[in-house]
């Protein structure tokens, strides 16, 4: 078996420029920023890389084009391992690498997965696995996943994965991987120690937090923070009232515990708005609808934990409520990180009770006036489709399109978001044609297979 040399990558800067230019025209953008492109420079430098940059800055394109760009054809076996904090992310960086094309094998291993369909695809070792620490570390400890010809790690949100308890998951894989060229750790936040697992060999720290590069403005510049007060400490009216000021857009509303995520979904279910609720307790079924509707704007609401405030591929979001204050300012920092992302403009608001008093890092907040008269809140513009079919069925996004305009009769344009998971699709369609289209499709058969389609609640 071929070992990893010291140095791959770059060896051939026309192939890594034709992957640049490759990721590019899939995820349509129309060049690198100035971050991504620093990114790749230090990456031909032997040193490990460190870093920090905001949500939404386009950090995972920054270390997947190094990481890929040192993957090898000629080598049999794991060359590159990515270990993120929570399920979502890694869902998001697998299909980031899928649109990529990269043309090599990937695996993407989490928690609420089926270990069985994980284990049949590692039978044969991929390329690059994607994955949480739990779950990575139970598949090395069954044999299932070998590192002897890892050339590079990834730690993504490293923090994160340590403020969620899994350091010593962590520890148990990176501790004995003592053949690894490069190691890149990458976070939001800058962190003034790290574990010494970690073993980072001369570290080259890029700290673009706050920083301007290229004439690009940052986040927070982009972000206009509001305040609001509640008359009593309940502030479930005085948070209806806003989102009746607020003209329409993907709404982030901010909970500190699990009920109160339920809680306040249930109080603006019970008046007719559509709302999702997102959080740690629910099934990993449950919480990916619940994005994907919020993704394809069958919901403009979304209710959540901090869960929601790194990792998640939302890239519209307009606004973000702290119904509840953040427990420190690196929370805070993390939830507002969720808008004005790239080039957007955000708002966010915070909810205060009358014994609630103005964090320090927040007292430059301007009062937002509410008018009591304002109706701004509308019924989201699409509905989703829920398919009992998926990959593992050989169902594309272009069998879904055909099916739907020839069998349910919708043009082109009615068609929205379509989201492909391993056993099931979530497609969204024109709200004002779902029940009509779903009554047309009651009997048809797509691929010559009859599967279920119902409304995704």
């Amino acid at each position: 078996m071929l070992r990893p040399s010291a140095y791959i990558i770059f060896a051939d800067m026309k192939e890594t420029s034709a992957l640049i230019d490759k990721a590019c025209r899939n995820l349509n953008i129309d060049s690198l920023n100035g971050m991504q492109k620093q990114m790749l420079e230090t990456a031909t430098r032997p040193n490990d890389i460190i870093l920090l940059s905001p949500t939404g800055s386009g950090k995972t394109l920054a270390f997947l084009l190094p990481v890929l760009s040192r993957i090898s054809p000629k080598i049999a076996g794991v060359q590159a391992l990515v270990i993120v904090p929570s399920r979502e992310l890694a869902l998001q960086i697998d299909n980031v690498l899928r649109k990529i094309a990269a043309g090599i094998k990937i695996v993407c291993c989490y928690g609420g997965h089926s270990v069985r369909e994980e284990s049949k695809s590692l039978a044969v070792a991929p390329a690059l696995i994607v994955g949480t620490p739990g779950r990575i570390a139970d598949h090395i400890r069954r044999g299932r996943i070998v590192l002897e010809t890892l050339d590079t790690l990834v730690l993504d949100e490293f923090d994160k994965c340590l403020a969620l308890g899994f350091q010593d998951e962590m520890q148990e894989i990176i501790a004995p991987l003592k053949n690894v060229k490069k190691k890149i750790l990458t976070s939001a936040t800058d962190s003034e120690s790290l574990p010494a697992f970690t073993d980072l060999k001369k570290p080259v720290k890029l700290n673009f937090l706050g920083s301007r590069k290229d004439n690009e403005t940052t986040p927070t510049d982009r972000l206009s923070l509001y305040r609001i007060d509640s008359p009593i400490k309940d502030k479930l009216e005085t948070l209806l009232a806003l989102l009746h000021n607020l003209k329409p857009g993907l709404t982030l509303i901010f909970c500190n515990q699990r009920e109160s995520v339920d809680r306040v979904r249930q109080f603006l279910t019970d008046r007719g708005i559509i709302a999702e609720a997102f959080h740690g307790g629910m099934e990993q079924a449950d919480r990916e609808r619940a994005l994907c509707k919020f993704r394809n704007h069958s919901s403009y609401i979304c209710i959540s934990t901090d869960l929601a405030a790194r990792g998640l591929d939302i890239p519209e979001v307009k606004y973000i409520v702290h119904y509840h204050l953040p427990v420190d300012f690196e929370s805070f920092t993390h939830r507002n990180g969720r808008t004005a992302r790239m080039h957007a403009e955000g708002e966010a608001f915070i909810i205060l009770g009358p014994t609630e008093q103005m964090p320090e890092y927040a007292t430059e907040a301007t009062d937002f006036r509410i008018d009591p008269k304002a109706n701004f809140l509308q019924t989201p513009p699409m509905a989703t489709f829920h398919f009992a079919a998926g990959k593992k069925e050989k169902i594309s996004k272009g069998d879904i399109v055909g099916f739907l305009t020839q069998k349910g009769k919708l043009a082109a344009d009615e068609i929205g978001l379509i989201e492909i998971k391993d056993h099931y699709s979530y497609v969204a369609v024109t709200r004002d044609k779902a029940h009509e289209t779903l009554a047309r499709l009651k009997n048809e058969k797509i691929k010559r297979k009859k599967v279920k389609i119902s409304f995704g609640y």
